[in-house]
């Protein structure tokens, strides 16, 4: 967990309808994505890629009960990306992770950045919430579009039976910086009726996407009022949200242990230094395994 946050900072916002059967959290995640693409140097597309997934994966870290509880989703499309992943925690702290950070493709029909196409959408999406047991929680559900939104709309309607709206959006400028970045999932919680249902699908479908009402000028509050547009809604809280990651020099050897006193041996053999690379954040480490070797402990405790 990061001890300290930083301005690179997002908020996210958590709110409910004043019968307490629509919960909506909403995030202008434009930091924590501009501190993405610095970090990993995206294209344009998979800057929106994993932008997009990083900001779903804010608001599920949110749904947790504890701070150090978390969640992870691991989308693997087959598409020219990779492998997508990305981390929260309850306290705020998100990272994120793609395969292959430079991707070309020309734009879809309407202009805007092909995402689907990028990501694929011949495999699955996968969640993995940590919640301290002994085994994680693993849901998985085929991918519907590769789009990112409606693939975790699609895993809350399957896996988890919670009738869900998600809706994400980064904006790539030209020198691939990042404009702007947000999303917000809305949630109908058991009880809800017809009508209520009715209301809340007109209201989202009338809502221009996110990145447009993020240039217009919108808040996040702004975007909460229009979505539950006539639920009373209420603002039951803020979190800040960082992209923090948490590697460390300790982990790093720890994960080397974990492959066993053998492989580490064979790897020594190769090599007695051994390099490593945070897929999160790029930092680089060196290990001497001489050194790990001559204080190998008599048990290792496996990450």
């Amino acid at each position: 967990m990061c001890e300290t946050k930083n301005e690179n900072s997002s908020n996210l916002l958590r709110g409910i309808s004043e019968n307490g059967g629509i919960l909506f959290y909403g995030i202008d995640s434009t930091a924590i994505v501009r501190r993405m693409e610095q970090l990993h140097k995206t294209s344009a597309v998979t800057t929106a890629a994993l932008g997009r997934l990083l900001t779903g994966v804010a608001m599920m870290g949110q749904m947790l009960k504890s701070d150090s509880d978390s969640v992870t989703v691991q989308i693997k499309g087959g598409g020219p990306a990779g492998r997508i992943l990305a981390v929260s925690n309850g306290a705020g702290d998100v990272k994120g992770y793609v395969e292959n950070s430079i991707v070309e493709l020309p734009p879809r029909a309407d202009g805007h950045l092909n995402v689907g196409a990028a990501v694929g959408k011949d495999g699955t999406l996968d969640v993995i919430r940590d919640l301290g047991m002994r085994e994680p929680y693993i849901g998985q559900v085929p991918l519907v579009s590769g789009e990112i939104a409606e693939d975790i709309t699609n895993y809350f309607a399957i896996s988890e039976q919670t009738p869900t709206v998600c809706a994400l959006g980064v904006l790539v400028n030209p020198d691939l910086t990042v404009q702007c970045a947000g999303g917000f999932i809305v949630q109908l919680m058991p009880g809800a009726t017809e009508d209520e249902i009715t209301r809340l699908e007109k209201n989202i479908g009338a809502m221009p996407g996110v990145t447009t009402l993020l240039q217009q000028g919108k808040s996040i509050p702004d975007i909460l009022n229009m979505a539950l547009d006539g639920f009373n809604p209420e603002l039951l809280d803020s979190t800040r949200i960082d992209y923090c990651c948490d590697c460390s020099l300790d982990r790093v050897e720890r994960t080397i242990r974990s492959l066993g006193k053998k492989e580490v041996e064979k790897l020594r053999d190769e090599d007695p230094i051994a390099e490593v690379n945070c897929q999160f954040c790029g930092k680089k480490y060196k290990v001497d395994l001489n050194d790990l070797l001559k204080n190998w402990p008599d048990t290792v405790e496996k990450q």
